[in-house]
């Protein structure tokens, strides 16, 4: 290092030691506060803990981590100072004494500002990176040590804020444009750091807690609180996503069914938002900002449009960003409907019929439901009537989508079950007391007793999950997808004597016994997952209450689909290994993750412009290897690629349905409960949608749905389904 650069960061040294604020000091009511919660969770949560020095000890560490993820303020000095109350924090807890929580946010605060405030100054300086050398910096925390120096600090963050240049000027920021943003950026995290509060330092506190019973566990402020009761609000007005912070981002955790973000299907989960824009106005940038700051930036009125600039997946494997525009609107957790389509599957040259059923939510209009309207909404309702009009089309079959459906309603989950199976129970709930309770039932006949897929995917949780797994139990359906979420576990909301507490209070398990937290549904037939298992899921959270099982419950099996699995899955797996749509979605997975297993990200400009550049090619190589085995014409290259894309993207489909001649009556049994004989056909057109393109697992849904049908066509099977069919009349 030249002696310049040395002068200088010695220079910028002084400023760290220069930041002197006013610590944020407790408050005399927050030590009752802090007792009530941990008397709560002593006593209500699901999970039974001993208040003793292992648990202390996992605090401390928890709450660190929680301060500083990246170890990027904190030296080795300071954790060392904070072991102190290694085996104490219990002891201190139990007193309701909060105090080494402040102590150590106070110095995460003033190691921040002074850093930051170096950050400033070395972009205010003439100093100039010098992009030609070979040098890498880890960001993840996990993979590097607390920093042993002011020294090695120094180097790092320089080593970072050239990282964030090299973004900037890949997307064509020019370099002092790119220095203002980063230094507005800093002045941005100043800002929000210099408004924590005792509120704010007490919730991160008594998080840090609550987290070690199980990661659905939370405390919530009175401000917390707030917000929390605006996002369940049926009233919303904003784009309908749920954020969470990441590191310094602001991170889209999930997209809300049937809000504007999802309805325009720009939008995605695990999408980082670095910067907000009102209607036509300049971007803010928001890297460091609080969370409840970004979200009343991007909550808005109705009709009113709001510019996100997103780094898009979550992933490093491009530098790129993209800026898109939301139309704000109404946001209703039931607004977005289960929604009904018909595809056609050519099976031995016989044109199979099957419906599909998308379900995003399990939604219910309780307010509706109380007051006794004929018309409330409600998941179980919708699909009710989707099956009646797919059962005048006739349809061969059914798929359910359960993909990217994070839950709901309990009652819904029951009563859509039972649709599809005779009476008998659902689920069974444990309490913390370890009852069980098994109220949840079906207690109809079912509505639809005909072939049926369940598809699920890892973002299938909670409610989906109940669903999933019953008609699995039942030996009712064939699930095909990916490993579900797990989260098995229920939670309760109860008031403190200052804001709120959410504890986890029982645990969901199937009919077999077997729990649905951490391992969630699997799959009969399995298919690639979109979502890394290994980073999404309640298997990778932090404190997860474990599988377990208890007894089963005495249930009768509608009918026997087990029989058929193994048969079904090598058609499966001979069908997918030429399939072009899914080789090209298994080969782009593929790509992805072997990009992101880099820990080192490289600063020499120009390995980073070739990095993306390698990126885009391979991408190019994908689609046309996709498009040679479609005896496409193939995209002479990686520009024209790029700009077939770029059109790709910028179309608006209408996928709502629209009216096709009805056909005859199909050999098959469709295994519809009741409804009317004899009506005149409704006049319906298919969808012009390449669904095996657009969705190459729902397109081998149907395959398997199909290669089903014809098993079950056979003389042995056919007498079989028609002996189901008289029972069910």
């Amino acid at each position: 290092m030249s002696r310049v650069i040395v002068a200088l960061l010695l220079t910028l040294s002084f400023s760290l030691a220069a930041v002197a604020i006013a610590p944020i000091e407790k408050q005399s009511e927050q030590t009752a506060l802090y007792r009530e919660i941990l008397d709560r969770l002593a006593t209500r949560h699901y999970r039974g803990q001993e208040i003793n020095d292992e648990l202390s000890a996992r605090y401390l560490s928890t709450y660190i981590e929680m301060l500083d993820p990246l170890k990027s303020y904190f030296l080795a000095a300071d954790i060392n100072d904070f072991s102190q109350w290694q085996t104490t924090l219990d002891d201190l807890a139990s007193r309701g004494d909060v105090t080494p929580g402040f102590y150590m946010f106070n110095r995460l605060r003033d190691r921040m500002l002074g850093q930051l405030q170096a950050n400033i100054e070395l972009l205010e300086s003439d100093y100039e990176f010098d992009y030609s050398v070979d040098e890498v910096i880890v960001l993840d925390g996990e993979d590097r040590q607390w920093m042993q120096s002011a020294e090695q600090q120094r180097d790092y963050w320089r080593k970072r804020i050239k990282d964030s240049m090299i973004r900037l000027l890949i997307n064509d920021k020019e370099p002092e444009k790119a220095r203002e943003l980063l230094i507005k950026r800093f002045n941005n995290q100043i800002k929000q750091m210099e408004q924590r509060d005792s509120q704010d330092v007490f919730q991160l506190y008594a998080n840090a807690l609550a987290s070690l019973y199980d990661p659905h566990t939370s405390y919530f402020s009175p401000r917390t609180t707030e917000n929390f009761q605006i996002n369940m609000s049926l009233s919303l007005e904003g784009i309908g996503a749920e954020l969470r912070t990441e590191d310094e981002y602001t991170k889209v955790a999930r997209v809300i069914p049937g809000g504007p973000a999802d309805l325009q299907g720009i939008l995605k989960a695990e999408d980082r938002i670095i910067a907000v824009g009102q209607e036509d106005d300049e971007l803010v940038d928001v890297i460091g900002w609080r969370i409840d700051d970004v979200v009343q930036l991007i909550r808005g009125a109705k009709d009113s449009t709001v510019r996100l600039e997103v780094i898009g997946g979550g992933s490093d494997s491009s530098d790129s960003t993209k800026v898109i525009a939301i139309v704000r609107d109404k946001v209703k957790l039931e607004e977005k409907s289960a929604q009904s389509k018909i595809i056609k599957i050519d099976q031995d040259g016989t044109e199979l019929k099957l419906g599909v059923i998308d379900i995003p939510a399990f939604y219910m209009d309780f307010e509706a439901y109380r007051k006794r309207d004929p018309e409330y909404k409600s998941t179980t309702r919708d699909v009710y009537n989707l099956l009646m009009e797919l059962r005048e089309e006739q349809v061969d079959g059914i798929v359910l989508d359960l993909r990217n459906n994070g839950g709901g309603s309990l009652h819904e989950a029951t009563m859509l079950t039972d649709l599809f199976i005779d009476a008998g129970p659902v689920v069974q709930i444990r309490n913390a007391y370890q009852r069980v309770s098994r109220d949840q039932r079906a207690t109809m006949r079912a509505a639809y007793s005909g072939p049926l897929v369940v598809m699920i995917n890892r973002l299938s949780a909670s409610a989906s999950e109940i669903f999933a797994g019953a008609l699995q139990d039942y030996d009712r359906a064939i699930v095909v997808g990916s490993q579900s979420f797990g989260k098995g576990t229920v939670q309760d909301v109860t008031g403190l004597s200052s804001g709120q507490l959410k504890l986890t209070v029982s645990k969901f398990y199937r009919v077999s016994g077997d729990s649905t937290q951490h391992r969630g549904v699997l799959p009969d037939i399995e298919f690639p997952s979109v979502y890394d298992k290994d980073e999404i899921g309640e298997s990778q959270q932090d404190n997860a209450l474990p599988w377990d099982n208890i007894h089963s419950v005495p249930f009768k099996p509608s009918r026997g689909v087990k029989q058929y699995i193994e048969t079904l899955t090598a058609e499966h797996q001979q069908r997918i290994a030429r399939d072009p749509d899914f080789v090209y979605l298994v080969d782009q997975l593929a790509l992805s993750n072997s990009w992101d297993a880099d820990k080192a990200v490289s600063l020499n400009m120009a390995k980073r412009k070739a990095r993306n550049k390698d990126w885009d090619t391979q991408q190019f190589l994908l689609e046309n290897k996709r498009r040679r085995l479609k005896g496409l014409e193939l995209h002479a290259d990686v520009s024209a690629w790029k700009a077939a894309n770029k059109d790709e993207e910028e179309l608006v489909v209408d996928t709502q349905d629209t009216p096709v001649d009805g056909e005859g009556a199909s050999d098959n049994a469709n295994g519809f409960l009741d409804g009317a004989e004899g009506q005149e056909d409704k006049a319906k057109v298919d969808e012009e949608e390449n669904i095996a393109e657009s969705d190459p697992m729902l397109q081998e849904a149907g395959h398997i749905l199909a290669d089903h049908i014809r098993l079950l066509s056979k003389p042995q099977n056919r007498q079989l389904l028609v002996q189901n069919q008289k029972r069910e009349k």
